[in-house]
């Protein structure tokens, strides 16, 4: 089978991770996979990385003929058998030209948000696709709601963790530490995304500003993004001495096993993340927002403890909970892990994935 990812985001973020996690999973069972991305977009250099064949396109709307037409030879020339659209405008691009060259397509959806009701919805998720894959549950109503889509037709298969993928050693975990002087009876409290507005960043550093005067609680936010953006923020807060900033790292496990706490306070959009999973894998005690699939990984009182968004408050009550009861840090870590454990292996993400493509070949 041949298979031909399509992403217009221009952006390298869990959306775009998933989609090559995916494709090299699949590549080990024997498909070929394809790309079509958007120009300059971090999935299309990280595809070539891996080698895979891969194309840039120009998904803007001044450039959809082109686009289209671009897309329509890339499916004759490497005789694709079925496609998958992820964003917005490769799904309009893509899904017309898999529809005039009848072949079967699958429209990814990455985002937590509800669609847009009408006509756009219907067309989008109902006539150009023939399944809906969602990364979370909650979506899953929404879409056959609005889109007016069969709801055997849409399944929620969050992004699972390739545990293989997750290797440290100690001594990497005690660098981390050492090379921001967290003592080892210092509770670490970290955060780790792609830094967007609604990733909850503000909140972060609220919580570290409210809980200022804690000297033992240290924090740290992990990854790229609006890196910048945030750093000037905490330094008007007052934070230079209190949040540390360690950017994008490649290979984050180190720096997550070393947290004694993980937080992610996303407002919206959010899937399953990634970075959750993994935390939770690594025994880490989770503070999350209910938003989009971060309950089902943070399950109150058994994983972690969940907050509402926009509650730096109820944030530092529920830090300052695990801070003083290593006890149950230590549970929620060894449940969080089980969890994952049970439910969001990677290759049960594959497996799914592949039933829903030869379901749809042989349809």
């Amino acid at each position: 089978m041949n298979i031909l990812h399509l992403e217009a985001s221009h952006g390298w973020g869990g959306q775009e991770m998933r989609i090559l996690k995916e494709a090299i999973g699949m590549r080990k069972k024997g498909y070929q996979v394809f790309f079509a991305v958007a120009n300059k977009g971090g999935l299309y250099y990280r595809a070539l990385e891996q080698g895979f064949v891969a194309y840039e396109v120009n998904f803007k709307k001044p450039y959809w003929m082109l686009a289209f037409v671009k897309l329509m030879r890339i499916m004759r020339k490497h005789n694709i058998d079925l496609v998958n659209t992820h964003s917005s405008a490769d799904a309009w691009l893509g899904g017309i030209a898999a529809r005039v060259l009848k072949k079967p397509l699958v429209r990814t959806r990455h985002l937590s948000t509800a669609i847009r009701k009408g006509m756009n919805s219907r067309l989008l998720y109902h006539k150009l696709a023939d399944y809906v894959v969602t990364t979370c549950e909650r979506i899953v109503p929404l879409i056959v709601d609005q889109s007016g889509k069969d709801k055997d037709k849409v399944l929620s298969i969050p992004t699972g963790v390739d545990t293989s993928a997750i290797q440290y050693t100690d001594e990497e975990v005690q660098n981390f530490r050492k090379l921001y002087n967290i003592a080892d009876d210092d509770i670490l409290v970290g955060t780790v995304c792609f830094m967007r507005s609604w990733k909850g960043i503000d909140d972060f550093l609220k919580t570290a500003d409210k809980l200022k005067s804690h000297a033992k609680i240290k924090w740290v936010i992990i990854g790229g993004g609006h890196y910048q953006v945030y750093r000037v923020m905490a330094k008007e807060m007052g934070l230079e001495d209190h949040v540390i900033f360690a950017g994008h790292l490649k290979k984050p496990f180190a720096a997550i096993r070393s947290l004694d706490i993980f937080t992610l306070l996303s407002t919206a959009h959010e899937g399953v993340s990634q970075a959750s999973l993994q935390a939770s894998y690594l025994e880490k005690p989770l503070i999350t927002t209910p938003t989009g699939g971060l309950c089902e990984v943070c399950i109150e009182g058994v994983t972690g403890i969940q907050v509402p968004c926009f509650s730096s408050d109820k944030v530092a009550e529920a830090v300052l909970k695990l801070a003083h009861d290593a006890d149950l840090r230590k549970k929620y870590g060894q449940n969080a892990r089980m969890h994952v454990e049970n439910n969001f292996n990677f290759s049960q993400t594959l497996n799914q994935m592949e039933k829903i493509y030869k379901d749809l070949l042989v349809f």
